[in-house]
């Protein structure tokens, strides 16, 4: 590993970082993409973690502020965050910090507005799978669903 190997690949990541926050595997998997050896690339994220310029824990809390005000599910929301290399220890405490059933009525609403009650089954299945599609759980998508029929 050469010293201009290592600085640009560091510079490479730091450019990256300048534009939104990464998990670590996601940065790493994009500074190997580019050409980067993988040697060369652990040695930057391992210095880039020391710094505190790219930290699991603050891409998790980042990731589901914003995927909360797009009105996703905690469902959706884990299994994208896995997918991206972050442990469910780390994500866990953020995805659990929300209330979700109303995360679900807030979606509902802005989708079906207030209206009327589901007036049939397949209308009532039609809204509980646009929750489920929002990766809300069956339990969360039966409350908000359900307080129709009061």
């Amino acid at each position: 590993m050469s010293a201009d190997d290592h600085a640009a690949a560091r510079e490479a990541a730091i450019r990256l970082l300048a534009r939104r926050e990464y998990a670590v595997a996601e940065l790493q998997g994009r500074l190997e993409q580019r050409g980067h050896e993988a040697g060369t690339v652990a040695a930057v994220m391992a210095e880039l973690a020391d710094e505190g310029l790219v930290s699991d824990e603050r891409f998790a809390e980042a990731f589901v502020n914003s995927r909360v005000e797009r009105g996703q599910g905690p469902m959706k929301i884990g299994a994208e965050l896995r997918q991206r290399g972050v442990e469910p220890a780390l994500a866990d405490p953020h995805l659990e910090a929300v209330d979700w059933v109303a995360q679900a009525r807030a979606a509902y609403h802005h989708r079906f507005g207030d209206a009327d009650p589901p007036a049939d089954y397949r209308e009532r299945a039609k809204r509980m799978r646009f929750l489920q599609g929002r990766g809300f759980t069956a339990e969360q998508v039966r409350r908000v669903v359900g307080e129709d029929d009061d």
